[in-house]
């Protein structure tokens, strides 16, 4: 997207064209493919594990050169420098590309931990105004979800979604939001994850059967945060870029897409089980456990061989699979959720809703929503064209988010159950 340069002074245009040069620069930078196993080879996997056939699987990587497009990032972020929002927004980000570039260079390698850690974070890391970590919050989830599972009642679930019925499915819904057709929906069957989204296209994997729930979960989480906020990026006069998930990114937007099944009511205890084991897994990598110990975690977790597999493999990505090494994405899940909750308590409690609005007219880190706020008031950056469904009802989100500020005053460990049955 070029930008109109008689729209802008001279200084916001010099941003623009830093922005032009850092989305050509990223343009070979592609971190999941670089470092994706082949379907066949996870097909045959999974079927000797099932067996109780166990070895370590051998991936090969295509290690790519990204000595230019690092020395590009290197002069953008020279020529930008932190004196304004603007400038520290392309710095910050043409950085995190660096970083992105040098973790693929080294796919295959133990060196793709640390900067995979730099990008994505630690088990470890503290909670933002919380003295727990992300990895006690991944222990109180699955040991929660562990207590309910055998008490609660089984939903009513259909399982027996096609990926071709549920691609016409969202294809109509996606329509009927946007009001045209803005985002295709394809059944992949190479495709690794259960789903992936992009700007215009949503993908399937091939093969699979899905349930209500996975419906709800593509449509808040990967449809109505990821492309939704792709589709208002592109839509930026002046920073393309917002159109990109930028590595340095990736913990706001997936905190901010799970936070959106938990406000659309598309999340189980089952799904945060899920995305709190694999902390867990990559925790058990870091320590030194190998493939095989990590799938046989998923799997004495419950998940079935194809889950098991698929969950160990996310941890193992581009790096070796004999312990000690991890590949860190899957710790912004529920390090993401947490800090985006915060986020928005902290917005309501400083009546600053324009600053959750803002929020999704791009792909941004919480950070650029504060630092870029004078340039949100003067409509340099452009207010979101769309919003989540849950989003475009204010008091709705209020309501949900001022209950949750009050009762977290409770303190839960000196509530007696006979007292709340005499208070009633």
């Amino acid at each position: 997207m070029s930008v109109d340069a008689t729209r802008f002074s001279p200084e916001l245009q010099r941003y623009a064209d830093l922005d032009q040069r850092l989305l050509a620069a990223v343009k070979g930078i592609r971190i999941l493919p670089t470092v994706a196993w082949p379907a066949s080879l996870e097909d045959r996997m999974i079927a000797a594990y099932a067996k109780g056939q166990f070895t370590l699987p051998e991936v090969q990587y295509h290690v790519p050169d990204l000595s230019a497009e690092r020395a590009e990032l290197a002069a953008i972020e020279r020529e930008a420098g932190y004196d304004d929002p603007l400038g520290e927004y392309l710095c910050r980000t043409a950085e995190s590309w660096r970083i992105a570039a040098e973790m693929l260079e080294a796919v295959g390698t133990d060196q793709v931990t640390a900067p995979s850690i730099v990008l994505y974070g630690r088990p470890g890391d503290k909670i933002p105004g919380s003295d727990r970590s992300n990895l006690d919050a991944a222990r109180y989830f699955v040991e929660l979800s562990d207590e309910l599972g055998s008490d609660l009642i089984a939903d009513d679930v259909n399982v027996a979604i096609s990926a071709e019925a549920l691609r016409a499915d969202l294809s109509k819904t996606l329509d009927d939001f946007f009001g045209e057709p803005m985002i295709s929906v394809e059944v992949d069957p190479e495709l690794t994850a259960k789903a992936a989204a992009g700007a215009t296209r949503i993908r399937l994997r091939g093969g699979t059967r899905f349930t209500d729930y996975d419906r709800h979960q593509l449509l808040a989480h990967e449809a109505l945060v990821h492309s939704l906020t792709a589709l208002n990026g592109r839509a930026q006069p002046l920073l393309a870029s917002f159109a990109r998930t930028s590595p340095r990114v990736t913990a706001t937007q997936e905190g901010l897409a799970v936070f959106a099944e938990l406000m659309s009511g598309a999340i189980d205890i089952s799904r945060l089980k899920r995305i709190s084991l694999r902390i867990l897994a990559i925790d058990m990598a870091l320590g030194g456990a190998d493939f095989v110990e990590v799938y046989k975690f998923f799997s004495d977790c419950g998940q079935n061989p194809a889950d098991s597999f698929h969950s160990a493999q996310r941890v193992f990505r581009g790096v070796p699979l004999t312990g000690g090494a991890a590949f860190a994405k899957d710790n912004v899940y529920l390090s993401g959720l947490l800090t985006v909750h915060t986020f928005f308590r902290w917005a309501l409690k400083q009546r600053r809703m324009d600053m959750l609005r803002n929020l999704f007219a791009g792909k941004l880190a919480l950070h650029d929503v504060i630092s870029l706020q004078p340039y949100f008031e003067s409509g340099v950056i452009a207010a979101p064209r769309w919003l989540p469904p849950w989003m475009q009802h204010a008091h709705g989100l209020a309501g949900k988010l001022a209950f949750s500020l009050f009762v977290n005053r409770i303190h839960m460990g000196k509530v007696q159950a006979e007292t709340l049955s005499l208070s009633l």
